[in-house]
């Protein structure tokens, strides 16, 4: 991972708005932490990786074309989850800490799905600036 463009990530995430920040919390919490309670679970372990190499995604898209609306095609991969979580769902009652989790996650990364297409056709419309200025 290049460094430079992980600190440009990181100071583009600083400068969002507190609610932006909290939504990538939440979002960090479900993909990035959460799994790691149920590590021995595949979908957990799938869904773990799955987070990590959007995170790689995401520092390579800034590293290319900086902190822009560009970075929703991050969660890409995030489509791919959804479809192998809704395939496995099924096996998971929503009662049980564990199917819970798997349709939060689904119901978090769908939404962040539909904020990233809404981004990426403003980039490709021409919206090319920082999302959150990195400089002074």
């Amino acid at each position: 991972m290049n460094p430079e463009a992980f600190a440009r990530f990181v100071r583009g995430v600083a400068r969002l708005p507190l609610a932006v920040k909290v939504w990538l919390g939440v979002l960090m919490a479900a993909n990035g932490v959460a799994p790691l309670v149920f590590l021995t679970r595949r979908e957990a372990q799938v869904t773990l990786v799955t987070f990590l190499a959007s995170a790689a995604l995401m520092m390579i898209l800034t590293h290319v074309v900086g902190f822009t609306r560009l970075l929703g095609l991050g969660h890409l991969l995030w489509v791919l989850l959804l479809l192998y979580l809704w395939t496995r769902m099924g096996g998971h009652p929503a009662a049980q800490p564990y199917g819970a989790w798997i349709r939060l996650v689904m119901a978090l990364n769908a939404a962040s799905l539909v904020l990233d297409a809404r981004d990426v056709v403003r980039y490709l419309r021409g919206d090319r600036n920082e999302m959150a200025p990195t400089s002074p």
